[in-house]
C-alpha cells in the first residue's frame, strides 16, 4: 500500500499535528504544550520519520527535568507519534512503549493567612484582582488571565479551564464580586492587542508579588483546604476547583495540624 505523503520536515509536522489538535477541540494552552515538548526533539533528527524509540527516552531522561516535565512530555510523544501512526506516515509508533513516569505525590501547601491577607489588599487594583481572583475564586493563571465581562453571571463567574473545558464558581466575598461587575472587556488585556495577557505573564506577576516562597498556586491550595475544613465534601471542592478526579482535588488539601493530631490520639485511643 502505497504510504500517504506525509510533511517533510519537524515545523510542517508540528503545523498539521496541530491543525489535528484543533479539529479535536484541543485548547490552545495545550497546543502550546505539545509544541513546548516536541520543539525538544528538533535537534536530535532532521525530520520525525527517523525518531526511535531510544531517542524519545534519552528526551525524557533529561537530567534538567523534574517529574512532571518529563510526564508531560511521555504524554506528548505518545500523542504525537499515535496520531502519526494513524495516519499512516510510519509503520511503528516509537513512542508506544515508553515506560510510565512515576511522579512523587507532592504535599499541599496552602498560602497561611497571612499570605492571603497581604495578597489582596494590594494598592494595585490589577494585582488585587488577580490575587483575589486565586484566593477566593480558586482560578489557575491561565483562568485568570482569560477573565472577561461576558463570563460574569451576576454572583457567578463561568471559568474557561483546562482542555477546554468550563465550570461556574460562585463568587462569595463582596469586594471581588464588586470588582468583576465593574469589568469591560478583559480583565488583564494586553495594552497592545487587547487581547488576554498571557497565563506565564499572570504568574509572573502574582509571584513577584507575593512573598517569597509563594504563588498563585499556594492560594489554590488555600481555598481547596478552607473550603474542604468547612464542609467536608470532597466533590463539591473537585467541582469547584475544576478537577475532573477526586485524588486531583486530596493533593490540593492541607489538613490542619490540629485535625491530624486528633485523627493521630483517636488511633491511639482505639487501641
Amino acid at each position: 500500500m502505497t504510504r500517504p505523503k506525509r510533511p517533510a520536515t519537524w515545523p510542517a509536522a508540528m503545523h498539521e499535528y496541530a491543525t489535528a489538535q484543533r479539529a479535536a477541540n484541543r485548547s490552545p494552552a495545550t497546543i502550546r504544550l505539545h509544541r513546548h515538548y516536541l520543539n525538544q526533539l528538533i535537534e536530535v533528527t532532521p525530520t520525525p520519520w527517523t525518531i526511535t524509540h531510544r531517542h524519545l527516552e534519552t528526551a525524557i531522561g533529561n537530567e534538567r527535568w523534574a517529574g512532571e516535565a518529563r510526564k508531560s512530555a511521555r504524554t506528548v510523544y505518545r500523542g504525537f507519534f499515535r496520531w502519526a501512526h494513524g495516519h499512516g506516515y510510519i509503520d511503528d509508533d516509537p513512542a508506544f512503549a515508553l515506560p510510565s513516569v512515576r511522579v512523587p505525590q507532592a504535599v499541599a501547601r496552602p498560602a497561611p493567612e497571612f499570605v492571603v491577607k497581604y495578597a489582596v489588599t494590594r494598592l494595585d487594583p490589577r494585582l488585587t484582582l488577580m490575587m483575589q481572583l486565586g484566593a477566593f475564586g480558586g482560578l489557575r493563571v491561565r483562568e485568570i488571565a482569560a477573565v472577561h465581562s461576558r463570563d460574569v453571571l451576576d454572583d457567578v463567574l463561568l471559568v474557561h479551564g483546562k482542555g477546554g473545558k468550563q465550570r461556574l464558581v460562585p463568587i462569595e466575598e463582596y469586594t471581588l464580586h464588586g470588582r468583576l461587575q465593574l469589568l469591560d472587556g478583559y480583565a488583564f488585556p494586553n495594552r497592545w492587542t487587547g487581547q488576554p495577557i498571557t497565563a506565564g505573564h499572570v504568574s509572573r506577576i502574582m509571584s513577584a508579588a507575593l512573598p517569597e516562597g509563594w504563588t498563585a498556586h499556594n492560594l489554590r491550595h488555600r481555598l481547596a483546604t478552607r473550603s474542604y475544613e468547612g464542609t467536608g465534601d470532597l466533590f463539591a471542592v473537585m467541582r469547584l476547583l475544576g478537577h475532573t478526579k477526586p485524588e486531583t482535588t486530596l493533593r490540593y488539601i492541607g489538613l490542619a495540624d490540629a485535625r491530624v493530631r486528633t485523627a493521630a490520639r483517636a488511633g491511639l485511643l482505639a487501641g
